[in-house]
């Protein structure tokens, strides 16, 4: 099933029911007054954000959204009903935007947080108020008022306490696997990871913490170059950003490739620049030169920067990442 973080639809809230004409009509009562009842209001349409949500996919399938319409007004006093409201479930960490303004209406960031996003219409009056001293019979009776109606964008920006970042076969994938019971897609050529991927460390003691795998990052990412410019945002609510480096290569390669990595990011948004980052030398276990780690970390050092060696691969060093990150994210509750 493919990802969908983006998507366009419509809603319009139910138009209220019209009032009705009516007149009292009973024995021995010859000159019953009006008795036109109020048309039913039309319903709403409410976005509620839900847990059970994993992602738009179900906007692929429906981009239009009503509630329906009040009733119309009945004889004898009678309101008509009010329109049912049109529910729309949401994954957690849904931003809705006005498609044509592109203005922030609701970012929904917690279960069972709920925005009327189209108001339905209220019901006309029925003809009793509109009788007067000099008309105690009118024939005339309110409309009812239309719903609110608009286009919408809705973007999902993934809820992760962790996020994973990298080149191409860096070896984010792998790592997600060593960290969570997630299994996403591993091959060696450029852009295994299609879509982001999520997982849950789980340790004991500790509170379980989200992990997000996000695509490979390339050169002019922020622009739109290779496929991590769309998952991008998926980054910007971590608490934490692990930068995997293929440690394999030359130190020259290894310090381009950070280069790299932080440029992007901090196109993209430059308050990701202070986000709390650890640099993880991954694929330990090819190292020729076993002194290159301790030149690398000097290197990295000098730009306050912390440095951990692991092999997704062995599984070597990953229990020490996992107290990391699970002391680190704790002290920042």
């Amino acid at each position: 099933m493919a990802f969908i973080d983006e998507a366009k639809f419509f809603v319009k809230g139910g138009d209220g029911g019209n009032g009705c004409v009516s007149f009292r009509r009973e024995k021995f009562i010859p000159k019953g007054g009006p008795d036109g009842g109020d048309g039913g209001d039309g319903g709403d349409v409410i976005i509620v954000a839900s847990n059970r949500m994993g992602s738009l996919i179900d906007f692929r399938y429906r981009s239009h959204f009503s509630a329906e319409r009040g009733s119309h007004g009945l004889g004898k006093k009678k309101h008509g009903r009010n329109g049912a409201d049109c529910i729309i479930n949401v994954p957690i960490g849904s931003i809705i935007k006005d498609a044509e303004t592109d203005e922030v209406i609701a970012d929904l960031i917690e279960d069972g947080q709920s925005l009327v996003i189209a108001k339905g219409g209220d019901g006309g009056g029925g003809n009793t108020h509109f009788a007067t001293s000099t008309n105690r019979s009118p024939r005339i009776a309110g409309k009812g008022k239309p719903g609110v109606e608009h286009w919408l964008r809705i973007e999902l920006k993934l809820l992760a306490d962790i996020g994973l970042v990298g080149l191409p076969n860096a070896g984010k994938s792998t790592l997600l696997t060593m960290l969570s019971a997630a299994q996403p897609k591993i091959a060696s050529y450029p852009f295994t990871t299609l879509e982001p991927h999520l997982g849950v460390m789980y340790l004991d003691h500790h509170v379980p913490h989200v992990i997000a795998d996000i695509p490979g990052l390339i050169e002019g990412a922020h622009m739109g170059a290779g496929l991590g410019h769309k998952f991008l945002k998926h980054i910007e609510r971590t608490k934490i950003l692990l930068h995997i480096i293929d440690a394999s290569k030359t130190i020259d390669e290894i310090i381009e490739d950070h280069q790299t990595i932080s440029q992007e990011l901090s196109r993209y948004n430059e308050t990701l620049l202070s986000r709390r980052k650890l640099i993880l030398l991954n694929k330990t276990d090819l190292l020729e030169d076993q002194g290159q780690f301790e030149k690398l970390v000097k290197i990295f050092s000098k730009k306050d920067v912390s440095v951990l060696a692991i092999s997704a691969l062995t599984g070597s060093g990953i229990d020490a990442l996992k107290k990391y990150l699970a002391k680190t994210l704790e002290n920042q509750l």
